[in-house]
């Protein structure tokens, strides 16, 4: 394992891992006190056991450019296991997107290992080993970090060469990579990582009813994201989320209505934000109607329809058992309730692989050419259209 600290060491280790069919790759980061991640180490593998390296993010003047190049290099398959949060910094961090790109989280998933089956059991049951705990939660940002603390950090790489190259096999084998390539898209999709401040209300979970309170909710949500991606501190230290909520419930009209609000911090009147979360709510009341997000709720279901429902939940089980595929991947209720509910409804189990193993039948299902039967203790499908 090399440790690299300087510009010329990771030059030199990209150029030779450049040449590798794959580098499987993972991060250790902060973000307790940082709205931003702080990217504190970057673990890289080749296929060879001398192709083993952590660079060290927060070395004195390191130059992330030569890795941030080996990212974009097409000619190197880049692995990660569930790569959202790390590509999430390297696009934030270094406007680059891995590609090509292969996720073992997904590929397992798709080669029957469950839903979002975690690192250490694929290390146990494809590799062989097993993941010491016990350095799980070091502070990343400290140095100089222990030969412990690196040795565990690497693991999160030297295993995954083994992961991938199993399930890359699996996959050729099955006649499924396309499925896995379908799944990278949305990861390498820029809007996937992309805050926004005018969407930040979208991941607010508490739901809202009434426009003009939502139009205030949009606006003090934008605040709240600008103020802490502008000042690197987490956005609960702006101010917290039932804070927000109750300021677009009760609409103060006055700084000093701020203070009568129990969910808003005492004394917050008086800070030098309180008048930029003012503007905010009054752009908020000011906004036009036919701009305010229409915010729809879960739609009825038809009369009827229920059991219905009950059917493709128990095709979706047989389908996926069958093709050896977790369930998480192709379908979810929600899906399954706009199956029954419209002829095609716009779900991604009605689109690519998941049509072709599942889609299908359910709409053979709705339209009465498909039955659902038991034998012994098996489900059958029982074609009825050739019958």
């Amino acid at each position: 394992m090399e440790f690299i600290t300087t510009n010329e060491a990771l030059k030199a280790a990209c150029d030779r891992l450049s040449g590798a069919g794959y580098v499987t790759v993972d991060t250790e980061f902060m973000r307790d006190s940082t709205f931003w991640p702080v990217l504190c180490l970057i673990q890289l593998a080749g296929p060879r056991p001398e192709d083993e390296i952590i660079i060290d993010p927060l070395a004195p003047d390191i130059d992330l450019a030569p890795f941030y190049e080996l990212m974009r290099n097409r000619k190197v398959v880049k692995v990660f296991h569930a790569a959202r949060q790390d590509i999430e910094i390297f696009f934030h961090q270094g406007n680059t997107i891995p590609d090509p790109l292969f996720d073992t989280q997904v590929a397992a998933m798709v080669c029957g290992f469950g839903d979002s089956i975690g690192y250490e059991t694929l290390v146990r049951k494809l590799a062989g080993g097993s993941v010491d705990k016990s350095s799980r939660f070091t502070d990343w940002s400290r140095r100089a970090l222990s030969e412990k603390q690196l040795q565990y950090a690497m693991a999160d790489v030297t295993y995954l060469r083994t992961i991938y190259e199993v399930l890359a096999k699996r996959l050729t084998q099955t006649k499924r990579a396309h499925w896995v390539a379908e799944e990278m898209a949305v990861l390498q999709d820029p809007n996937t990582y992309a805050m926004r401040p005018e969407n930040a209300w979208k991941r607010l979970k508490m739901r809202f009813r009434g426009q003009r309170g939502l139009a205030v909710l949009v606006e003090i949500a934008a605040w709240r994201e600008r103020q802490a991606q502008e000042r690197d501190i987490p956005r609960s230290r702006i101010m917290k989320d039932d804070a927000l909520y109750e300021i677009a419930t009760q609409i103060p009209k006055t700084i000093a209505d701020l203070d009568a609000l129990r969910a808003v911090p005492k004394g917050f009147s008086n800070s030098r934000l309180a008048p930029s979360l003012m503007e905010a709510i009054e752009r908020g009341l000011a906004m036009k109607e036919e701009d305010i997000p229409v915010v729809e709720g879960p739609e009825p279901l038809p009369a009827g329809v229920g059991p219905l429902v009950e059917l493709l939940k128990v095709l979706l089980k047989q389908k996926c058992e069958e093709h050896d595929v977790a369930q998480k991947l192709v379908a979810n209720v929600s899906d399954l309730e706009l199956i029954a509910a419209h002829a095609e409804a716009d779900v991604p189990a009605m689109k690519g692989w998941r049509r072709e193993i599942f889609g299908e039948d359910a709409l053979r299902l709705k339209r009465g050419e498909l039955a659902i039967g038991a034998k012994g203790k098996k489900i059958v499908l029982i074609d009825t259209k050739g019958r």
